[in-house]
């Protein structure tokens, strides 16, 4: 069985938050800017953060569980650490 490799590409290109949330430049906003309106240039400014969709279509490259802009902390579900295992076995 080969393994499961990260998305090298889509790796250099976002950054994952310590909450699970994927950074990522927005489009069309590094030059050229002269022959856009103002108001383009003000939305391409905001939120770097990526949607739920793009978030779930992340994670299938990248091989690990994400957070997109409007899902709660909760959506990320995380294994429990050694001592917490060995707790809950000894309920």
């Amino acid at each position: 069985m080969p393994k499961l490799k990260t998305h090298k590409g889509l790796l250099k290109r976002v950054r994952i938050s310590k909450t699970g949330k994927v950074r990522h430049r927005s489009a069309n906003h590094k030059h050229l800017s002269s022959g856009k309106s103002g108001k383009r240039l003000r939305q391409l400014r905001k939120d770097p953060y990526a949607a739920n969709p793009d978030a779930k279509r992340f994670e299938k490259l990248l091989w690990r569980r994400l957070r997109g802009r409007s899902q709660p902390r909760t959506a990320l579900k995380r294994s429990p650490s050694p001592a917490a295992k060995a707790a809950s076995k000894a309920e």
